[in-house]
Protein backbone atom coordinates (compact mmCIF):
# COMPACT_ATOMS: atom_id res chain seq x y z
CA UNK A 1 0.00 0.00 0.00
CA UNK A 2 0.89 3.53 -0.84
CA UNK A 3 1.99 5.53 2.67
CA UNK A 4 1.16 8.77 0.89
CA UNK A 5 -2.26 7.52 0.31
CA UNK A 6 -3.45 7.20 4.15
CA UNK A 7 -4.43 10.04 5.80
CA UNK A 8 -2.55 11.52 9.01
CA UNK A 9 -3.98 11.05 12.11
CA UNK A 10 -4.92 13.19 14.49
CA UNK A 11 -3.05 13.71 17.50
CA UNK A 12 -3.89 14.87 21.07
CA UNK A 13 -2.18 17.86 22.65
CA UNK A 14 0.40 15.82 24.20
CA UNK A 15 1.92 14.72 20.69
CA UNK A 16 0.21 11.08 20.96
CA UNK A 17 -1.65 9.98 17.63
CA UNK A 18 -5.29 8.85 18.04
CA UNK A 19 -6.34 5.66 17.14
CA UNK A 20 -9.62 5.27 15.37
CA UNK A 21 -10.95 3.21 18.09
CA UNK A 22 -9.46 5.67 20.71
CA UNK A 23 -12.31 6.85 22.71
CA UNK A 24 -9.92 10.51 23.12
CA UNK A 25 -11.28 13.14 21.41
CA UNK A 26 -9.53 15.35 19.47
CA UNK A 27 -9.71 18.78 20.32
CA UNK A 28 -7.71 22.10 18.18
CA UNK A 29 -5.35 23.79 20.22
CA UNK A 30 -6.62 26.48 23.01
CA UNK A 31 -6.27 30.36 21.52
CA UNK A 32 -3.97 32.44 23.63
CA UNK A 33 -2.42 36.48 23.27
CA UNK A 34 0.04 34.45 21.58
CA UNK A 35 -2.40 32.93 18.26
CA UNK A 36 -3.65 37.04 18.34
CA UNK A 37 0.11 37.87 17.97
CA UNK A 38 0.59 35.16 15.37
CA UNK A 39 -2.03 36.15 13.46
CA UNK A 40 -0.41 39.74 13.25
CA UNK A 41 3.32 38.95 13.03
CA UNK A 42 4.01 42.30 10.96
CA UNK A 43 2.13 44.44 12.08
CA UNK A 44 3.40 43.70 15.86
CA UNK A 45 6.73 44.06 15.10
CA UNK A 46 6.11 47.37 12.91
CA UNK A 47 4.83 48.69 16.45
CA UNK A 48 7.49 46.97 18.85
CA UNK A 49 10.41 47.70 16.33
CA UNK A 50 9.32 51.05 15.13
CA UNK A 51 12.23 53.63 14.41
CA UNK A 52 11.26 55.70 17.78
CA UNK A 53 12.01 52.52 19.74
CA UNK A 54 14.82 52.15 18.30
CA UNK A 55 15.49 55.75 18.78
CA UNK A 56 14.61 55.22 22.14
CA UNK A 57 17.37 52.69 22.93
CA UNK A 58 19.88 53.99 21.50
CA UNK A 59 19.24 57.58 23.33
CA UNK A 60 18.80 59.17 19.56
CA UNK A 61 15.58 60.07 19.74
CA UNK A 62 15.10 63.98 19.36
CA UNK A 63 13.92 65.54 22.69
CA UNK A 64 11.04 67.49 20.80
CA UNK A 65 9.95 63.88 19.45
CA UNK A 66 9.86 62.95 22.97
CA UNK A 67 8.71 65.81 24.71
CA UNK A 68 5.73 65.76 22.17
CA UNK A 69 4.94 61.91 22.95
CA UNK A 70 4.84 62.84 26.32
CA UNK A 71 1.88 65.32 26.38
CA UNK A 72 0.00 63.30 23.79
CA UNK A 73 0.46 60.22 26.34
CA UNK A 74 -0.96 62.00 29.38
CA UNK A 75 -3.95 62.59 26.83
CA UNK A 76 -4.39 59.10 26.18
CA UNK A 77 -4.08 57.84 29.90
CA UNK A 78 -7.16 60.41 30.23
CA UNK A 79 -8.90 58.42 27.49
CA UNK A 80 -7.19 54.66 28.94
CA UNK A 81 -9.49 55.54 32.52
CA UNK A 82 -12.11 55.99 30.25
CA UNK A 83 -11.97 52.82 29.26
CA UNK A 84 -11.43 51.26 32.49
CA UNK A 85 -14.57 52.66 33.41
CA UNK A 86 -16.43 50.98 30.63
CA UNK A 87 -14.79 47.90 31.66
CA UNK A 88 -16.51 48.31 35.49
CA UNK A 89 -19.65 48.79 33.56
CA UNK A 90 -19.02 45.76 31.02
CA UNK A 91 -18.28 43.39 33.68
CA UNK A 92 -21.01 40.57 34.42
CA UNK A 93 -19.37 39.68 37.91
CA UNK A 94 -17.88 40.99 41.06
CA UNK A 95 -14.34 40.04 40.22
CA UNK A 96 -14.41 41.73 36.92
CA UNK A 97 -15.75 44.56 38.18
CA UNK A 98 -12.93 44.99 40.89
CA UNK A 99 -10.47 44.16 38.35
CA UNK A 100 -11.68 46.76 36.45
CA UNK A 101 -11.96 49.44 39.66
CA UNK A 102 -8.38 48.77 40.44
CA UNK A 103 -7.26 49.87 37.12
CA UNK A 104 -8.99 52.82 36.79
CA UNK A 105 -7.91 53.60 40.57
CA UNK A 106 -4.33 53.26 39.48
CA UNK A 107 -4.08 55.67 36.54
CA UNK A 108 -6.42 58.06 38.23
CA UNK A 109 -4.72 58.03 41.63
CA UNK A 110 -1.06 57.19 40.97
CA UNK A 111 -0.17 56.70 36.92
CA UNK A 112 -1.13 59.99 36.09
CA UNK A 113 0.00 61.86 39.13
CA UNK A 114 3.41 60.05 37.85
CA UNK A 115 3.25 60.75 34.57
CA UNK A 116 2.96 65.19 35.22
CA UNK A 117 5.96 64.31 37.79
CA UNK A 118 8.07 63.00 34.52
CA UNK A 119 6.95 65.49 32.32
CA UNK A 120 7.68 67.87 34.12
CA UNK A 121 11.29 66.68 34.29
CA UNK A 122 11.51 67.32 31.02
CA UNK A 123 10.03 71.00 31.32
CA UNK A 124 6.37 70.28 30.82
CA UNK A 125 4.28 72.20 33.44
CA UNK A 126 0.40 70.59 34.05
CA UNK A 127 -1.22 73.63 33.27
CA UNK A 128 0.92 72.90 29.69
CA UNK A 129 -0.79 69.34 30.05
CA UNK A 130 -4.26 70.60 30.74
CA UNK A 131 -4.53 72.55 27.61
CA UNK A 132 -3.31 70.95 25.31
CA UNK A 133 -5.44 69.87 22.35
CA UNK A 134 -5.50 66.12 21.10
CA UNK A 135 -3.46 65.12 17.78
CA UNK A 136 -5.08 63.20 15.43
CA UNK A 137 -3.31 59.99 15.97
CA UNK A 138 -4.60 60.20 19.75
CA UNK A 139 -8.11 60.81 19.05
CA UNK A 140 -7.97 57.89 16.54
CA UNK A 141 -6.34 55.08 18.75
CA UNK A 142 -8.57 56.28 21.93
CA UNK A 143 -12.07 56.56 20.70
CA UNK A 144 -10.67 53.21 18.61
CA UNK A 145 -10.31 51.69 21.77
CA UNK A 146 -13.51 53.52 23.49
CA UNK A 147 -15.77 52.07 20.33
CA UNK A 148 -14.24 48.51 20.39
CA UNK A 149 -15.63 48.33 24.07
CA UNK A 150 -18.85 50.55 23.80
CA UNK A 151 -20.04 48.09 20.32
CA UNK A 152 -18.41 44.64 22.07
CA UNK A 153 -18.06 42.98 25.39
CA UNK A 154 -15.25 43.47 28.20
CA UNK A 155 -12.95 40.87 26.30
CA UNK A 156 -13.20 43.02 23.23
CA UNK A 157 -12.00 45.97 25.21
CA UNK A 158 -9.06 44.26 26.68
CA UNK A 159 -7.87 43.25 23.48
CA UNK A 160 -8.44 46.99 21.92
CA UNK A 161 -5.85 47.33 25.17
CA UNK A 162 -3.56 45.11 25.05
CA UNK A 163 -1.33 46.79 22.62
CA UNK A 164 -0.66 49.28 25.19
CA UNK A 165 -0.31 47.23 28.01
CA UNK A 166 1.17 44.14 26.78
CA UNK A 167 3.23 45.62 24.32
CA UNK A 168 4.97 48.34 26.43
CA UNK A 169 6.28 45.21 28.37
CA UNK A 170 7.11 43.77 25.26
CA UNK A 171 8.99 46.45 23.97
CA UNK A 172 11.08 47.31 26.88
CA UNK A 173 12.07 43.51 26.98
CA UNK A 174 12.89 44.05 23.68
CA UNK A 175 15.12 46.58 24.24
CA UNK A 176 16.60 45.69 26.94
CA UNK A 177 18.02 42.24 24.91
CA UNK A 178 19.14 44.55 22.23
CA UNK A 179 23.16 45.25 21.16
CA UNK A 180 22.70 48.40 19.72
CA UNK A 181 20.75 49.72 22.93
CA UNK A 182 22.59 52.33 25.22
CA UNK A 183 21.49 52.79 28.99
CA UNK A 184 24.80 54.71 29.85
CA UNK A 185 24.05 58.43 29.42
CA UNK A 186 20.47 57.71 27.51
CA UNK A 187 18.09 60.59 28.20
CA UNK A 188 15.35 57.74 28.10
CA UNK A 189 16.95 55.21 30.16
CA UNK A 190 14.47 55.82 33.24
CA UNK A 191 11.49 55.04 30.64
CA UNK A 192 13.37 52.13 29.37
CA UNK A 193 13.93 51.01 32.94
CA UNK A 194 10.29 51.75 33.78
CA UNK A 195 8.44 49.50 31.88
CA UNK A 196 11.23 46.71 31.68
CA UNK A 197 11.02 46.48 35.26
CA UNK A 198 9.38 43.90 37.66
CA UNK A 199 6.25 45.77 38.55
CA UNK A 200 5.22 46.73 35.45
CA UNK A 201 6.09 43.14 34.06
CA UNK A 202 4.10 41.97 37.06
CA UNK A 203 1.38 43.72 35.57
CA UNK A 204 1.80 42.47 31.90
CA UNK A 205 1.34 39.00 33.02
CA UNK A 206 -1.24 39.33 34.81
CA UNK A 207 -3.34 41.06 32.09
CA UNK A 208 -1.75 38.31 29.54
CA UNK A 209 -3.00 35.39 32.00
CA UNK A 210 -6.42 37.08 32.26
CA UNK A 211 -6.55 37.39 28.49
CA UNK A 212 -4.99 33.65 27.51
CA UNK A 213 -7.90 32.49 29.87
CA UNK A 214 -10.59 34.44 27.93
CA UNK A 215 -9.24 33.56 24.77
CA UNK A 216 -9.54 29.78 25.43
CA UNK A 217 -12.98 29.74 26.15
CA UNK A 218 -14.03 31.11 22.20
CA UNK A 219 -14.21 29.77 18.80
CA UNK A 220 -12.67 30.10 15.87
CA UNK A 221 -14.83 32.72 14.30
CA UNK A 222 -14.96 34.80 17.64
CA UNK A 223 -10.83 34.65 17.72
CA UNK A 224 -11.18 35.87 13.62
CA UNK A 225 -13.03 39.29 15.20
CA UNK A 226 -10.83 39.82 18.37
CA UNK A 227 -7.83 39.20 15.56
CA UNK A 228 -9.47 41.95 13.57
CA UNK A 229 -9.64 44.05 16.69
CA UNK A 230 -6.29 43.80 18.20
CA UNK A 231 -4.73 44.53 14.50
CA UNK A 232 -6.38 47.82 14.36
CA UNK A 233 -5.09 48.82 17.70
CA UNK A 234 -1.89 47.92 17.18
CA UNK A 235 -1.69 49.61 13.76
CA UNK A 236 -2.85 52.77 15.94
CA UNK A 237 -0.28 52.24 18.30
CA UNK A 238 2.65 52.24 15.80
CA UNK A 239 1.20 55.54 14.38
CA UNK A 240 0.84 56.90 17.86
CA UNK A 241 5.10 56.35 17.54
CA UNK A 242 5.30 57.80 14.00
CA UNK A 243 3.14 60.82 15.30
CA UNK A 244 5.68 61.89 17.73
CA UNK A 245 8.83 61.31 14.89
CA UNK A 246 6.25 63.41 12.43
CA UNK A 247 4.89 66.42 14.52
CA UNK A 248 8.53 66.62 16.67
Amino acid sequence: MNALLIPPLPSSANGRFLLPWSREKWRPPLANFETLKARNTGEWKSYCEHAFVRALADGTLRQEAFRHYLKQDYLFLIQFARAWGLAVYKSRNLSEIRQGLASLKAIVDVEIGLHVSFCANWGIGEKDLETLPESRATMAYTRYVLDAGMSGDLLDLHVALAPCIVGYGDIARWIMEQPFTRLEGNPYRSWIEMYAGTEYQSLVKAEVDWLDNMLSRVDDARIDTLSGVFRGATRLEADFWQMGLDLA
